[in-house]
């Protein structure tokens, strides 16, 4: 495979002032933890000279699209972070109803084994934490000497090839490897998104506002209802005509939701009531 001989060399540089190593992985992931169906798609982990971002790749071609006068922005739920070289400060993006940030510290402690297999021409060392709640094993390589790899996770003695929770709802590996000239500028799609920068909470604020749009997820369009002709809104394909329609579509809401999330971090996670 072509990764490996750009890995190599990869290996015997480091980065200039302005260049940016991009990892791409492939990201398999369970909306829902009850279901054996994945999600698959394409991340980035862009390391940079000063700061370490991680997103998904669909975002660079659109940016390429928007550059050139396009309007494509979309987010699908995916993770996006940002940290500084060598810390494990990040900044976390959502986007909800509104485009949030806010900050978490997530120091992981890991633990070396002694077993290890090939990837190519490359050996792989096994590495286990326990992060988020969750039980994570990582195979690394101690010859491409950066320390970093998917999501939040860093501080091993080599690059992250592959990474696996012990439930297997999250499985990330490494398929692909760029050297880009110059720092690739993101400030379009994660330092602000739609031409919005996001707002700056604490997690706190952010699981308040979780719950609130749970607790009573149709309140925005209720509240608009009486200012439209009838059967301008659309739920799920169904037409809504009557407000008492509303509380029966707010159930099916709230039990999508519940169902659908399968947060990385356990530990940060909010908790949703059940539905009634």
């Amino acid at each position: 495979m072509k990764i490996y001989t750009l890995l190599f060399l990869l290996a015997l540089t480091t980065l200039s002032k302005a260049q940016t190593h991009r990892f791409i992985y492939e990201y398999k992931f369970k909306p829902d933890s009850t279901s054996e169906n994945y999600r698959n798609v394409n991340m980035a982990l862009d390391i940079n000279p000063k700061d370490t971002k991680f997103y998904h790749y669909e975002n660079i071609i659109n940016d390429s699209i928007n550059k050139k006068g396009g309007r494509n922005y979309n987010w699908n739920g995916t993770p996006a972070v940002k940290r500084n070289k060598n810390s494990f400060q990040n900044t976390n993006y959502e986007m909800m109803m509104d485009y949030f940030s806010y900050k978490t510290e997530d120091k992981m402690d890991w633990k070396l084994g002694n077993e290890t297999k090939k990837s190519g021409e490359y050996t792989l060392q096994k590495a286990t934490t326990d992060f988020g709640g969750r039980h994570w094993t990582a195979w690394f390589c101690k010859d491409i000497n950066i320390p970093e790899g998917p999501y939040k996770f860093r501080g091993l003695p080599g690059l992250i090839f592959e990474l696996n929770d012990s439930r297997n709802n999250f499985i990330f590996k490494l398929i692909k490897s760029q050297k880009l000239e110059k720092t690739y500028d993101t400030s379009d799609f994660l330092e602000t998104f739609g031409g919005k920068k996001p707002l700056d909470l604490k997690l706190a604020d952010m699981h308040k506002i979780m719950l609130q749009f749970y607790n009573d997820p149709m309140k925005e369009l209720r509240e608009k209802f009486d200012d439209v002709p009838p059967g301008t809104f659309q739920v799920g394909g169904k037409k809504i005509t009557s407000k008492d329609q509303f509380k029966d579509m707010a159930k099916v809401m709230q039990e999508f939701i519940a169902k659908n999330y399968n947060p990385i971090d356990l530990s940060t996670a909010v908790v949703y009531p059940a539905v009634n």
